[in-house]
Formats: structure tokens, sequence, C-alpha cells
């Protein structure tokens, strides 16, 4: 039967700070440290005595670099790596963002076939058409030739040009943030053509802010008009995100990027004999030489 003095010990190195698994590893000895530090480091915890004992002998140069690579530590890659004192700031962003991919992938009901609303999938991509950057330039060019008024070609040719800026500063936005869609897809021919290639900003919803309210401010509409025409750019904004090419921010990014390309254009509007000037020299038919 064992004495009262070994239970006491045996109840004591229990009971030890050293001997809790988070102490665990600081008793182990250096991988590297020979044949006989397997068996040491499975044993019970090491006491404070020999730790001393231990850290007080001048450390062995290793024999080869073979023991040398053994003993340094391993480094984790940086996305492994926790930030154990982050910022109010770096949390909300972080936050945000998760919080906008979550909502971004789940409101993506059609970006395949399979997806649950994957029967939609070719309505909703005509409707994402209708707000596309070559569809509306070869529109517009294709009303400017068939028009006879000097007012409707100078609203005409200031579209056409607030439609090229909207192109090019979306895509020089796209290049520089390069940020990819919520799904994983290859852009189509169209948007390659129209550099549509990125997630962020999203350029439809941008033109579609645009149009509408440049149409809004120089064409004359009936009330139901002009709600179809809000309505029709809000649903060619979320049209991207259901079809899973942009996500939330994109689109709510790109509605603010139009509304300032509108503002942009507004303060340099092109007078009507400006307009006639740029139609001459396009056509080629500039009085002064023909």
């Amino acid at each position: 039967m064992p004495s009262s003095n070994s239970v006491r010990s045996r109840a004591r190195e229990r009971n030890s700070v050293l001997t809790r698994p988070e102490f665990i590893s600081l008793n182990q000895p250096l991988r590297g440290g020979g044949a006989g530090c397997p068996s040491e480091s499975r044993g019970s915890a090491r006491r404070p005595g020999q730790i001393k004992h231990q850290t007080s002998q001048p450390s062995e140069e290793p024999t080869d670099s073979g023991s040398k690579d053994r003993r340094e530590p391993i480094k984790m890659p940086e996305e492994d790596c926790m930030l154990l004192n982050p910022s109010f700031k770096g949390i909300a962003k972080n936050s945000l963002l998760a919080i906008d991919i979550s909502l971004s992938k789940r409101m993506g009901v059609c970006a395949y076939t399979s997806s649950s609303w994957g029967g939609c999938r070719s309505m909703v991509a005509l409707l994402a058409l209708t707000g596309h950057g070559i569809t509306w330039i070869i529109g517009t060019i294709v009303c400017l030739t068939r028009s006879n008024t000097l007012a409707g070609q100078e609203v005409l040719v200031n579209l056409l040009l607030a439609l090229i800026l909207d192109v090019m500063t979306v895509a020089g936005v796209q290049r520089l943030v390069k940020r990819r869609g919520p799904w994983e897809m290859m852009p189509g021919f169209l948007d390659c053509v129209a550099m549509d290639i990125y997630s962020f900003p999203a350029a439809h919803a941008s033109r579609a802010a645009m149009v509408s309210k440049f149409l809004l401010s120089h064409l004359v509409l009936a009330v139901p008009l002009r709600i179809l025409l809000v309505l029709w750019a809000f649903l060619v904004g979320m049209s991207r995100v259901l079809l899973g090419k942009h996500h939330l921010t994109d689109m709510v990014c790109g509605f603010a990027l139009g509304m300032l390309h509108f503002s942009l254009m507004e303060s340099v509007w092109l007078s009507s004999s400006t307009c006639q000037t740029l139609i001459s020299i396009s056509t080629l038919s500039w009085s002064p030489f023909f």
C-alpha cells in the first residue's frame, strides 16, 4: 500500500502548472537534440531545477548543416498567421468584407445553370446586356447618324463622350484594384472588348446610373417612363450580382461612379457648334476643305 508521502508527491506533481497542456511545449527539448529527446519529451514535465541547470550550460555547435537546418524554427506562411492585436479599423474592415462576400455569394443565384435560379440565367443575362458599354456606344452612334436636329445631335454627342469616359474610367480602376468576383468566372467576349474583366467597380451599374440620369435630365419623359428608367438602372446593376459577376459593394460603388461621370459631363457640356464640328471631322465633311 503506497505511503502518504508518495500520494502527496503525485498529487502535487499532478497539480503543477508545468504539467498543463499549454505549458508542455515549453518543457520539450529541441527537435534535433539527439536520440534521447523523443522519450524525454513524452515523459513528465521537467522540474525548475533541471530547466535552470540545462539553460546554464553553453549550447553546442551543430556538427553538420543538416542538424543546423533542423534547429531553425519553421516559418509559417503569412496567410496562416494570426494578428494578435488588430486595430478596430482592421476588424471593422475585415468584418464588412466578409459580410459583403457572404451576401454576394448567396445572391449569386443565377451564377450557373445548376444554381437555384439557373433557369432564369438567360433572361438575367439579357437584362445585363441592355447595360453593356458596347451596346450603348453602338446604339448611340446609330441614333446619331439618323438624327436631323441640332438639339438631338448635341445630346447624342455628349452622351457618346460620356459613355466613352465611363468605359475608360471603369477599365482603369478595375486594372488598378484587380478584385475578383464572388464566383470565379472567365469574362465573356463582350466583357473583354469593353475591358470589363475585373469586379470592382461594376461597369454595368456605373453605366446604367449615368445613362438614366442623363436621359432624365435631357429628355422630356412622362412619370411612368421616368420610374421605369430608374427601375431599369437598378435591375441592371442587380443582374450582375445575380450572375455572380460582382459583389454588392461593387454595384454600390458603380452607381456612385456613374453619378460622378454624369456630374463631370455636365460641367464640360459641349455646345451645339462644338458638336457639329466634331461630327464634321468624324464624317470627313469639314466645310473649309470640302
